[in-house]
């Protein structure tokens, strides 16, 4: 089964697609009990057939099965019940959703796969007060598909869990701004929050944090009402914005395309992210006004990337 790379929805309309699948664990009296999650179509390359395959002695982890060859891949296969705690009913029908994002192709090992979904971003609840707070670290967010509910896996966390030290070269700055840069930075992650934060402050930024891009777009609305109100430009008081794209409540996308329709926020320059910019998606962030773009291996050069766009602004105006 290929899932289509076709770009199915327009951008900037806070829609996103879905592909859904389970994992059954025993239940009552002999039945299986279903748990539904989600991911990102974007980053699914293709389903396939489970392999026989039993985890070797030396895996670095309990839910490592091993790699098998796939389209020049050498493809790592991840049992996603073990690392989300379940005990799945193995069955020859089993499946592996190979995903490709992070500038990595992985497979997922579960019980199968239904269909995909148009959702719209505000449809996505936050997981914060519904799940507990290990789960929050892999849980994006819960949608309501008619009588159950679909959780949204964040599989850039399980990934960079597994292999702690691969994040470590994303969050070194290594250049400085001269004059202190002022940055709104929207992101539903509090690890990747807290990190860039850091990341952003040892190169001379001062930084707002928002969870979702609806907060950072309110931020921005209580912003140019001071402007306003003191006869200033909202780039008075920011310099820069800086997004992920997939975010619940109102995407990266949404978030930028209300700023560049926006006359008094026009002129801010947004920088989006995400694990999924490619350069089959990058036009996306172009449609709607993103200044630059940049995928998450390559966070290592946000700050740089940010006081490079600032200083070619301004030597433009």
């Amino acid at each position: 089964m290929d899932i289509k790379k076709e770009i199915l929805l327009e951008t900037g309309t806070n829609e996103l697609e879905i592909l859904e699948f389970f994992i059954n664990e025993p239940g009552k009296n002999g039945q299986m009990d279903s748990c539904y999650f989600g991911v990102n179509v974007a980053k699914v390359m293709q389903v396939i057939e489970s392999p026989d395959l039993e985890p070797p002695e030396s895996a670095p982890h309990p839910c490592f099965m091993g790699t098998i060859p796939l389209r020049g891949h050498i493809l790592p296969v991840l049992d996603l019940s073990i690392w989300l705690g379940m005990d799945r009913v193995k069955d020859p029908l089993d499946v592996v959703i190979v995903t490709e994002f992070s500038q990595s192709v992985t497979g997922f090992l579960v019980s199968g796969v239904t269909e995909i979904h148009r959702v719209g971003w505000p449809e996505v609840i936050p997981p914060q007060g519904v799940l507990s707070t290990a789960d929050q670290n892999t849980i994006i967010g819960l949608v309501d598909i008619n009588d159950h509910f679909i959780q949204l896996l964040d599989l850039e966390h399980i990934l960079s869990a597994l292999d702690p030290t691969s994040q470590d070269a994303l969050w070194t700055a290594d250049v400085r701004a001269e004059n202190q840069v002022t940055a709104l930075v929207a992101d539903d992650s509090a690890t990747i929050r807290a990190m860039l934060k850091n990341n952003l402050e040892a190169a001379n930024f001062r930084i707002m944090l928002t969870n979702t891009g609806e907060e950072a777009l309110n931020k921005l609305q209580e912003l140019k009402a001071t402007a306003e109100e003191q006869g200033k430009r909202v780039n008075d008081f920011l310099d820069i914005v800086i997004a992920d794209i997939e975010m619940p409540r109102m995407d990266g996308f949404t978030l930028t395309k209300n700023i560049k329709e926006d006359n008094a926020l026009q002129n801010l320059p947004v920088i989006l992210y995400s694990s999924i910019i490619t350069d089959e998606l990058r036009h996306k962030g172009d449609s709607v006004g993103a200044s630059a773009q940049i995928s998450k291996p390559d966070m290592d050069k946000m700050a740089g990337l940010a006081i490079d766009l600032l200083g070619r602004e301004a030597g433009a105006s």
